[in-house]
């Protein structure tokens, strides 16, 4: 059995044990990211890794942090490996905007250790090993687990994100003409606001009013221009029946692992328009366009240049690009090995 342990339920965590339940039996085991909450949780996970313990066979963790140290060391004792999924802010350190794992004494302890005693270590995507970071000058340029972490020897695997083609789809023959989506949760907190890039969003409606602007994830975010519409938290298929009406995506982010929602929009036919961070300018490739540097200048030219573009071809090598690149069961396939199962 694999006890699949991470801090908050997301549709990634989702995603995985759905991939890996039909071959392996796979118990989740929630934490909890409130940190007035930490010591009775880590009474209750000393509890629950003993009561498995007889029948676990892995530990499978997504981010490092408190989460992550007692699996590790309950690994260490009875010989059982621990892999942790690196997914962010756990390989980032942006202090002047409060984001990532090393900004915080010891969270950033407990983030070492479990990475340095673990038995292997799976990031989402190779930038979180190691990268300049040098979209926003304000930020230290060092970034990634062995820049943060020196002299780390822990085996690392980097396994890439999948996407259910079948799900997420091209269906709409016409797009509304110029819309924008982007999916941010949390957004009402300003550190949240600047961390998912909704400052230069914010801007760039006003300075283009006949655009139209969807922020979805955070009903209590409260943009001031006329031109943004404010959604909720949605479920998948009320998600994809936005993106699906959007003509592009923004992933304006100052920092990101591996986007999900990027991804999503793509299939479902929205260019997309993402910052030099993380995976993004990966993902994107050549079906969209990547800002290099944070420049509202460099994004508003980005802007004025778009309806230039060959907006159909690039439609079609958005959803092309992740299904031939970032495919479901690719990442399904990867997970299975970990565990010595293969499937065709």
């Amino acid at each position: 059995m694999v006890l699949y342990i991470y801090p908050i339920e997301t549709a990634f965590t989702r995603r995985d044990i759905e991939m890996l339940t039909p071959y392996i039996k796979v118990k989740p085991l929630r934490f909890t990211n409130n940190p007035f909450a930490l010591p009775f949780y880590f009474v209750i996970q000393v509890f629950q890794l003993i009561w498995f313990l007889p029948k676990t066979s892995h530990y499978l963790c997504f981010f490092g942090g408190y989460h992550t140290v007692l699996p590790t060391v309950f690994g260490r004792i009875f010989n059982i490996p621990t892999y942790i999924q690196s997914g962010g802010m756990d390989a980032m350190n942006l202090p002047a905007i409060g984001y990532g794992n090393f900004r915080k004494k010891w969270l950033r302890k407990a983030t070492v250790f479990s990475f340095r005693h673990c038995s292997l270590i799976l990031p989402v995507a190779e930038s979180l090993v190691k990268n300049d970071y040098t979209y926003d000058k304000q930020h230290p340029r060092k970034q990634g687990l062995l820049n943060l972490i020196p002299g780390l020897k822990t085996p690392i695997q980097v396994v890439a994100n999948g996407f259910d083609d079948s799900f997420w789809t091209d269906e709409v023959h016409d797009k509304e003409p110029f819309s924008f989506a982007t999916v941010a949760t949390g957004i009402s907190k300003e550190s949240r606001m600047l961390i998912k890039g909704l400052d230069l969003i914010i801007r760039l409606a006003e300075i283009f009013p006949r655009y139209s602007f969807h922020i979805i994830g955070d009903e209590n975010f409260s943009p001031v221009a006329s031109n943004v519409k404010i959604h909720g938290r949605l479920s998948g298929p009320e998600l994809k029946k936005i993106l699906q009406k959007m003509q592009f995506y923004l992933q304006l982010s100052a920092s990101e692992g591996f986007p999900n929602a990027l991804a999503e929009a793509m299939l479902c036919g929205c260019i997309p328009i993402g910052s030099a961070v993380g995976a993004i300018p990966e993902i994107i490739g050549d079906s969209g366009f990547v800002l290099r540097e944070k420049s509202l200048e460099d994004l508003k030219k980005i802007f004025l240049g778009l309806p230039n573009q060959d907006l159909k071809i690039l439609r079609k090598k958005a959803r092309s690009r992740i299904v031939s690149q970032y495919h479901y069961q690719k990442r399904q396939r990867a997970l299975l090995r970990l565990f010595q199962i293969e499937i065709q």
